[in-house]
């Protein structure tokens, strides 16, 4: 169901270096909120950060689980910006692992495992999820109408996974209208297929069917123009080290990633995708 830990090693098992070339400065793989026209890129994904972090209405007391941590960087900013004594961050990249380990967070636990097959008997009391999501459901189960009910069975793990009272900060890529025309058609294809095997990016509706009867949607705020910003922001950053990346890793990876990331920018203009952040509220 979704993307094998096969898969995700293709989407982020490239190499930690090559993603630090042109991420922000802690590596965070997803949509920034800006502030201002002229604010930096690590500005505006702890901006991100800290409304997704608000969302959970995580305090220093409180156990955070973060559900597709990727290389630590809402785990740095729990344990370093809002003072958490204790987390958990689910990732099912071995490479990613390695780079929050590195980190050496204290009273961080990390887990490699699929989330939908992880158990654990602890109870958390603030859930995050940035952009995991597009990893549950694949184009083949949403093509036979399982979307859904696969949305719904990860919303009632988050549930059971957490404490009455709980909130939930979730993000996610949107896909919204199909292209018209057949270049855009093959790009966006490229990516789902290439860049990210076995997922797949879910649609608004589907997630506001899908947290019932789990989950309050408290409120829900959408960024397109955000991540249009922020893939454009990578791609400049990663031409800029054009030459090293072809040298060290090949043409095909800078060839792969500077169409993706253009694809990106792209599909976000023309509204094939959005990103949505919600404020979900656990129903006890």
């Amino acid at each position: 169901m979704g993307s094998s830990k096969s898969d995700v090693e293709v989407s982020y098992d490239v190499s930690n270096e090559f993603f630090r070339l042109w991420l922000d400065e802690r590596m965070n793989y997803t949509c920034a909120v800006y502030e201002s026209e002229n604010q930096s890129l690590e500005a505006a994904q702890l901006n991100k950060l800290k409304i997704l972090s608000d969302f959970a209405k995580v305090t220093p007391e409180k156990s955070v689980l973060d559900i597709g941590c990727g290389w630590g960087a809402c785990l740095e900013y729990q344990v370093k910006n809002r003072g958490v004594k204790h987390a958990a961050g689910v990732t099912l990249s071995s490479a990613q692992a390695q780079e929050v380990m590195a980190r050496r967070l204290p009273g961080v636990e990390l887990y490699v495992a699929d989330f939908m097959k992880w158990e654990t008997k602890e109870k958390f009391d603030s859930l995050i999820s940035i952009c995991m999501m597009d990893h549950l459901c694949s184009p083949e189960e949403a093509r036979k109408g399982r979307a859904v009910d696969i949305y719904r069975q990860y919303f009632k793990k988050c549930w059971e996974m957490t404490r009455p009272g709980a909130w939930f900060g979730l993000q996610t890529i949107l896909r919204n209208r199909v292209p018209r025309n057949k270049k855009d058609l093959e790009d966006i294809y490229f990516c789902t297929h290439v860049i990210f095997p076995g997922g797949l990016n879910p649609r608004l509706e589907e997630i506001i069917q899908a947290v019932n009867p789990y989950w309050e949607v408290v409120s829900c705020v959408t960024r397109r123009e955000h991540y249009q910003r922020t893939t454009a922001e990578w791609l400049r950053r990663m031409r800029t080290h054009e030459e090293a990346i072809r040298a060290k890793w090949g043409d095909k990876v800078f060839d792969d990633y500077d169409r993706y990331l253009s694809t990106c920018v792209r599909a976000f203009d023309q509204h094939y995708s959005s990103l949505a952040q919600y404020e979900l509220r656990r129903i006890d």
